[in-house]
């Protein structure tokens, strides 16, 4: 029987691990071995493989300091914690606050919690941690209220966001089915305290680890050991402690940008039962009445679900073009159609270069897809070749794919907005962009075949979710790396002094949604860019022109001299090393720092010509 505990998606662990993880040598290796499923032993090894790499940096691995208080022990905790971030391409610094020191860690400014100056903080508490019990009428507001004091402190002294949790519910009864009608039982307190904390999310700016449903799915008897409580304090039971800490490292994988943007799909035996080249349309098996038909519609159902939510479909099937399309419009039982997947790769070729070609499309990182495919042959070849492309375990039973696939929890997301729902659409055009590019040779031709409106307009509030999803997880197109919470986007937007810039591309493809970010603040007789980003979709297309005619204008009716940009290296935003010096800004010399400042004079400089027209929507309420 396939269990939720035992990280199913993930391919077991090899003999040898521990001498691997003893050897490890930089973030490629570590992150290969964090790619199986790892018990709570083996998780620590490697996270002591990590500690001994961190002194000198690891590379292509984003760091995260992460406070850690629970009403618990934690010291199997913070090791998995370490392991399951290497494997969503984080390198965890944790630092855990003493045992039953919740309010003091939270509100004395001199605690290790707020003296370590953490990115993130993780309030780990349950139902004893927030003193729910069943004699206390006013409990539930009373831990709403205590969580809420937590919080704030964490907020005035070491001002990180903070990850708080739903609580499990207890699975003893105490009324049997009545429990849930009597707001005096545990279980009812824990329901009513869970609903509290979702509607005080609504408008924060911390995030939500949903551990209530997490401990339903594993069954909240397993999920809670009196035995290991009792004796060690222990929160949930031990061999919980790989999928507890894999939940949190997707959510702070989401919370840097890392979650997974496009699903691959597999045709034969992945979309349908059997061969379309062999068994024919008729002879392929999918469709109500029939288990095993079921079972495949099943997975094509989730892919539309996905699809709908923003994550882009592409197909990669060994298989004759024509054969391999006959299913999408031919077959009455089909879920999915052609016009939901974004990019159609039906040929001979092995599937890591078919994979290749596929991000080459759609303009998407390897490290943004996931491939399904029932075939273990296939699998391990893509894992081999392409590391970085997440690939699900699958057990023999269709029956199980699309179960495996939602556990995997690839395509986790801390916020929704429309533009996220917009996202797999267009990507979608992005690919038929790309296949016009291929078409026209000259690119002002090409440039002006797209039909481009850039909208841009200060900081708002209608805006700023997205602003602050752009911000925190844009990598590669941006000059600083500095992430702002949405509390600090509205206290920059509220200020005359400081220049704020949101953008948005349409094209007659469709509507790109938000695709830049800029801040600038006054620095003596020039502006000083604070921050500048973009999405990659749009590169090549002169938009950063654009975007710059828009801060020059300003800054010139502003009376600045100049505009100062800087670049700081992050490894992973090499691509815009010499942004500036593209733009015509001279450099000013490396920094104390480690940053690149370079400078524009505006007294010469002139807006070039653009390919596109440029709305300026007036400020809005913020």
């Amino acid at each position: 029987m396939t269990t939720l505990s035992s990280l199913p998606w993930l391919p077991p662990p090899p003999a040898d691990f521990r001498e691997r993880a003893r050897t490890a040598a930089d973030g490629a290796a570590l992150r290969a071995l964090a790619g199986f499923a790892l018990d709570a032993n083996k998780a620590a090894a490697l996270a002591k493989a990590a500690d001994r790499l961190r002194p000198g940096g690891i590379k292509d691995l984003d760091s995260v300091r992460l406070g850690l208080l629970s009403n618990a022990t934690t010291d199997l905790i913070a090791p998995a914690l370490v392991a399951a971030g290497l494997r969503h391409g984080l390198l965890l610094e944790v630092v855990a606050g003493p045992y039953g020191q919740l309010f003091q860690q939270a509100n004395d400014p001199e605690s290790e919690i707020n003296r370590a100056r953490p990115d993130l903080v993780l309030l780990a508490l349950d139902h004893r941690g927030l003193g729910l019990t069943a004699d206390q009428p006013d409990g539930v507001a009373l831990a709403l209220a205590e969580l809420d004091g937590l919080r704030n402190g964490l907020k005035a002294h070491c001002r990180a966001p903070v990850i708080v949790q739903t609580i499990a519910v207890p699975s003893e009864p105490l009324f049997g089915s009545l429990d849930i009608r009597q707001p005096a039982t545990l279980r009812r307190k824990a329901v009513d305290f869970n609903a509290g904390l979702v509607e005080r999310m609504e408008s924060g700016t911390d995030y939500l680890l949903d551990v209530a449903g997490l401990a339903e799915a594993v069954g909240t008897a397993q999920w809670h050991d009196p035995g290991q409580w009792f004796l060690a304090k222990l929160p949930f039971a031990q061999n919980l402690v790989p999928l507890y800490a894999e939940h949190v490292a997707r959510l702070l994988a989401a919370i840097r940008g890392r979650s997974r943007k496009c699903l691959v799909l597999d045709l034969d035996n992945t979309l349908w039962g059997g061969v379309i080249g062999d068994d024919g349309l008729d002879g392929i098996v999918l469709g109500q009445g029939d288990g095993l038909g079921e079972a495949h519609l099943a997975v094509q159902h989730l892919a539309l679900d996905l699809n709908r939510r923003g994550v882009v479909l592409a197909v990669c099937s060994k298989n004759d073009d024509a054969n391999a399309r006959l299913p999408f419009h031919s077959h009455p039982d089909m879920a999915l159609c052609e016009e939901h997947i974004a990019v159609f790769q039906a040929n001979w070729f092995d599937k890591a270069s078919n994979l290749e070609a596929i991000a080459r499309r759609l303009d998407l990182g390897l490290d943004a897809m996931v491939l399904l495919d029932d075939n273990p042959a296939e699998r391990a070849q893509v894992r081999t070749a392409l590391p970085m492309v997440a690939v699900p375990e699958l057990p023999a039973d269709p029956a199980q794919f699309s179960r495996i696939l939602s556990w995997a929890g690839y395509f986790e997301a801390v916020t929704f907005s429309a533009d996220d729902r917009r996202r797999a659409e267009q990507y979608r055009a992005n690919a038929e962009r790309a296949q016009l590019k291929e078409t026209v040779r000259d690119l002002g031709d090409y440039l002006a075949s797209l039909e481009m409106t850039l909208s841009v307009a200060p900081f708002d509030s209608a805006g700023r979710g997205r602003i602050a999803q752009l911000i925190n997880k844009s990598n590669q197109f941006n000059l600083t790396t500095r992430r702002r919470t949405e509390a600090e986007l509205a206290e920059l937007a509220a200020d005359p002094a400081v220049f704020t810039l949101q953008a948005r591309l349409v094209d007659r493809f469709g509507d790109n949604g938000m695709i830049g970010v800029a801040i600038c603040r006054p620095a003596a007789a020039d502006w000083e860019i604070d921050t500048w980003l973009m999405s990659c979709r749009v590169l090549g297309r002169r938009v950063e022109n654009a975007v710059l005619a828009e801060i020059a204008a300003a800054a010139r009716a502003a009376r600045a001299k100049g505009l100062v940009g800087r670049f700081i290296a992050s490894g992973r935003n090499e691509m815009v090393r010499d942004h500036y010096a593209k733009l015509g800004f001279t450099p000013q010399g490396d920094q104390p720092d480690g940053s690149t400042l370079w400078r524009l004079d505006l007294a010469g400089w002139e807006a070039p010509a653009l390919p596109m027209r440029v709305e300026r929507r007036p400020e809005a309420a913020r």
